[in-house]
């Protein structure tokens, strides 16, 4: 009984609001606009699993990040989004193992269940722009060879996805602020596959979901980090 309501009282109220109305949201689209690939509505409630957990500073949103890697990168697939296939399976879920290990090496006083925030200095800052840029010319030239659909956001997805990922295993709160921006850049780039199917609505509105939550996430982070900076002091 203990346990249970440690357990349960985790997550604010508004955190489980904003959990349950987001998998609602996701629920209804998927009944609206698809009603048949499963495999994206799993993977759409597994992410925003992970984001509500990621928005707290667990270990768990990493775990759960990893296996909508996977999911995510399937589903790319079949809509020739390779570079959103590449960068999942290749880059965003390996990068999400190497942030569970960063997370769980630095916990918040020795509590698993809050990593330490992280400041970046000056020099590493430049160090992530100019391997973000490289990262980001190196795909271009791969996706286009591999004659992925909508280029140039799928390029810029690439971009956005490398610092997310760079900033999470950094344990920097603007992490969640990158992987805003790569909703933003994958809601244009599933609009677009919306054009050719009606079904890939219901990852449009996954992606809208995504933003939300991970907005919340940098606002929960910078709490994080004010509070930890405090009790320290």
């Amino acid at each position: 009984m203990k346990q249970g309501k440690k357990v349960w009282g985790y997550f604010t109220v508004m955190e489980y609001g904003l959990w349950l109305g987001s998998v609602a949201l996701i629920m209804i689209s998927f009944l609206l606009f698809d009603k048949s690939n499963y495999l994206t509505l799993a993977a759409s409630l597994i992410g925003v699993t992970s984001l509500i957990f990621n928005a707290k500073g667990h270990f768990v949103g990493q775990i759960l990040m990893i296996i909508f890697s996977i999911l995510y990168g399937i589903i790319s697939f079949t809509c020739a989004y390779y570079g959103e296939m590449i960068t999942y399976l290749g880059m965003t879920g390996p990068m999400a193992l190497v942030a569970l290990i960063s997370w769980l090496r630095h916990p918040f006083r020795g509590h698993r269940n809050e990593v330490a925030v992280n400041r970046l200095g000056g020099g590493e800052i430049c160090l992530m722009a100019v391997l973000t840029t490289g990262v980001t010319v190196m795909f271009y030239f791969i996706l286009k060879v591999c004659h992925t659909a909508n280029l140039l956001p799928s390029t810029l997805s690439v971009t956005t996805s490398f610092a997310a990922v760079y900033l999470t295993a950094r344990r920097s709160p603007y992490f969640a602020l990158a992987y805003a921006a790569n909703d933003l850049v994958l809601i244009l780039l599933w609009i677009l596959a919306t054009l050719q199917s009606l079904s890939y609505l219901s990852v449009v509105v996954c992606f809208v979901v995504f933003f939300i939550n991970d907005i919340y996430g940098f606002i929960s982070w910078r709490r994080m980090q004010k509070r930890q900076s405090d009790s320290i002091e």
